[in-house]
């Protein structure tokens, strides 16, 4: 059974990593992701042009969190509390079955397995208290990086959506057996 209501907004941590809802003081740290040239490199979007675009895309997101439309979470490092990156649950299923996942994370903290660990924490929460069957991502082939953790974490890759984009899929019962595998 799928359970797609997102409120009162689920905290999400893990050893290293607080993963919350985005606040109106984000707006700096959202308008430093989401203007960096290194982050958007693989994304296609514009990038953001000042803070009050960040501020409409906080305000944007959080009333699409309040719908239940999707999920979207601030990472930030327990020591501190600013926004290093973000992962959002989205595009969901008509019967909430499957969604997709994104990703961004500021450029200092690329590397150290941060992505990995929000990711496996957010996995582990669409498989486990939402209901889904499978997630989806799509990523550039050219960024290694997304295509790496991608891979790290079980997903298999599909089918060129388009000229740019890879497809990769977890299934709910891929992640199990990895699961199980991981414990032995």
């Amino acid at each position: 059974m799928t359970t797609k209501k997102f409120t009162p907004f689920p905290i999400l941590q893990t050893q290293r990593l607080t993963l919350r809802q985005l606040r109106r003081s984000d707006d700096q740290e959202i308008w430093a992701l989401r203007s960096n040239e290194h982050v958007n490199k693989y994304l296609d979007r514009r990038p953001s042009q000042s803070i009050d675009d960040a501020r409409t895309f906080i305000h944007t997101i959080n009333e699409n969190v309040q719908s239940d439309d999707c999920i979207y979470w601030a990472i930030t490092v327990n020591e501190a509390d600013s926004v290093i990156g973000t992962v959002c649950l989205f595009n969901f299923s008509e019967n909430a079955s499957k969604a997709e996942i994104g990703y961004e994370l500021l450029p200092d903290f690329q590397g150290k397995g941060i992505m990995q660990e929000a990711l496996t924490t957010v996995i582990h929460f669409g498989f486990q208290q939402v209901g889904l069957q499978a997630i989806k991502a799509h990523t550039r082939f050219e960024n290694q990086r997304s295509v790496s953790v991608l891979e790290k974490l079980h997903f298999k890759r599909g089918s060129e959506t388009d000229e740019a984009l890879t497809l990769f899929e977890l299934t709910h019962n891929d992640f199990m057996a990895e699961r199980a595998t991981d414990r032995q």
